[in-house]
């Protein structure tokens, strides 16, 4: 990158808590948010991290065609730290036309598709109140957020699986480093569905107990919902203290549909590629948020990939044991928390993480630990081999 990008606001809904002072007390506290599978489909074993407060959400009245889980999640968190406000000031300051949206979500509102075809009508017909375009197309998320923030420059989804929302970063950068807009509101939306529960039940990747990633005993991944955004902003008209985002890396390894190649390869071009974009030495980062999904072989690799890149002494944890994976959003959840680390003075820990696994020669940070650092790194490897890291500074360590 050739010139860091202030991140003058960002919020977060996750089950782990909602807003960003709820995740920071989570954090530290070492409480998180998963709880036992219950629904009434039953059949599985597993738990999720669920954000419960999304039950009760209403759409305004002007985009009611867009209700649906997903949405009503993303509503709940423009909501938060007072993001929609900050959005408002930004709109007051380069125009609405200058302002772009790229949000990433896996399966947008597919969640309300299965609702419609559960109430299909003796001939098959989907219910007439059923929006196949304004809930399940994955464009839904963001033409909502566009809408419901009255803003009207370039807009998109990306969906790379688990990759998706880190990814919007990568773009909302090129957008303003192009000239087309002057602030991009960025982030990811994911949320519970049968499709990805059984989907990742029927590859037997679920765990049957609180994730535990990088532990000797992990045996699987807990799927969570979260819906999370942040605001990047030009450098030039930018409050100044923010924290920035310096740089980042992208590969596709394209080894497997649903492994990562054995030798982390993908991985390791990714976390080079975001030292060398933002000219900075595997020594210069002071704390990595794993992908770390608590899988079996996802988690060796990416411990081996790190100490490939960085050696054995960087601070590194997965802090998927307070939300659950939250598939497409998962990149923006664990961006927000690397934003915290820096802003707050913290090292996340590994929740859930009793032994770790004796093959792994990385520094894993079990507890969350009061500290300063000057930069973090945040990996996010999806299915297909699509792999992106980011690279933060700033905060309290400014």
């Amino acid at each position: 990158m050739s010139v860091p990008l202030p991140i003058t606001a960002f919020t977060c809904a996750t089950a782990a808590g909602l807003g960003v002072d709820a995740l920071h007390k989570a954090l530290i506290g070492h409480h998180g948010g998963l709880e036992p599978y219950a629904e009434a489909a039953g059949g599985l074993n597993t738990f999720i991290g669920r954000v419960a407060a999304t039950d009760s959400v209403t759409l305004p009245e002007r985009l009611r065609r867009f209700d649906c889980r997903n949405n009503r999640l993303a509503e709940l968190a423009l909501g938060l730290d007072g993001f929609d406000e900050r959005v408002a000031m930004a709109v007051e300051k380069y125009g609405a036309e200058r302002i772009g949206v790229v949000l990433g979500t896996s399966t947008s509102g597919i969640g309300e598709a299965e609702h419609a075809y559960a109430r299909r009508d003796a001939d098959g017909n989907l219910p007439d109140d059923f929006y196949y375009r304004e809930t399940h197309e994955l464009s839904s998320l963001a033409d909502y957020v566009r809408t419901r923030l009255f803003l009207r420059g370039p807009s998109y989804i990306i969906s790379t699986a688990c990759a998706s929302s880190a990814k919007t970063f990568v773009d909302g950068a090129q957008l303003i480093a192009a000239g087309l807009c002057d602030a991009v509101v960025i982030g990811g939306v994911d949320s519970l569905c049968d499709t990805s529960l059984r989907g990742f039940q029927s590859l037997q990747l679920l765990s049957s107990t609180p994730c535990r990633p990088n532990d000797v005993t992990r045996d699987g991944i807990c799927i969570g919902e979260a819906g999370c955004f942040a605001l990047l902003e030009r450098a030039d008209r930018a409050e100044t203290g923010a924290p920035q985002f310096i740089g980042y890396g992208e590969s596709s390894d394209a080894h497997h549909m649903s492994s990562p190649h054995p030798e982390g390869l993908g991985a390791v071009i990714a976390m080079q590629g975001a030292l060398r974009s933002s000219d900075l030495h595997p020594h210069d980062i002071g704390y990595i948020n794993m992908h770390g999904t608590g899988s079996l072989v996802n988690d060796a690799v990416e411990a081996a990939a790190i100490v490939r890149v960085f050696g054995e002494d960087v601070s590194c944890s997965s802090t998927k044991g307070w939300t659950g994976h939250t598939l497409g959003a998962a990149g923006i959840t664990e961006a927000v928390i690397s934003l915290l680390c820096l802003k707050q003075g913290f090292v996340a820990g590994n929740l859930n993480l009793q032994q770790a696994d004796p093959t792994f020669t990385c520094t894993l940070q079990h507890r969350t630990e009061a500290r300063q650092v000057k930069t973090v790194l945040s990996n996010s490897f999806g299915f297909g081999g699509n792999n992106c890291c980011l690279i933060f500074t700033g905060g309290s360590a400014l």
